[in-house]
């Protein structure tokens, strides 16, 4: 593998943690909608991984067939919140609001890992991009 094979490895790994960060702010962003049946309540979401590593060990493979992509986003099976609120506009004929699933505290360290995996390949590009300028400044 080449180091410009990094550069494609740590471009699909920040693709992933982009739409793992937007899955997170949606989340967030959802964490307080009320409904008023559990159908149609908002589920939290999650983004489910996976390696991409075709022929790479056995050397017919190129650095496109390595890295990370999104398999699917997948929704929570946890149950929605359910909250009496008998004078909510939202409630059921019981008095129940329903709310999503999503608890804010795991959103959050969610958000902090995704961000900080980000980052580290960030660096990876910047470590290769100048192993790649000192190998070019060898024949000066």
């Amino acid at each position: 593998m080449s180091l410009l094979g990094n550069f494609d490895i740590a471009g699909s790994a920040l693709s992933a943690q982009t739409v793992r960060l937007n899955t997170v702010a949606s989340n967030l962003a959802n964490a307080e909608t009320v409904s008023g049946s559990a159908e149609d309540t908002y589920r939290a979401r999650m983004p489910q991984f996976e390696t991409i590593f075709n022929d790479a060990m056995t050397g017919s493979g190129d650095s496109a067939s390595m890295g990370v992509q999104v398999r699917q986003v997948l929704e929570s099976e946890a149950a929605p919140r359910q909250q009496y609120q008998p004078e909510h506009p939202m409630a059921d004929e019981q008095g129940y609001i329903w709310l999503p699933n999503v608890n804010a505290v795991e959103e959050m360290a969610n958000m902090i890992s995704a961000s900080r995996s980000y980052q580290s390949n960030v660096e990876v590009m910047n470590t290769s991009k100048q192993l790649l300028m000192r190998v070019l400044s060898l024949g000066q």
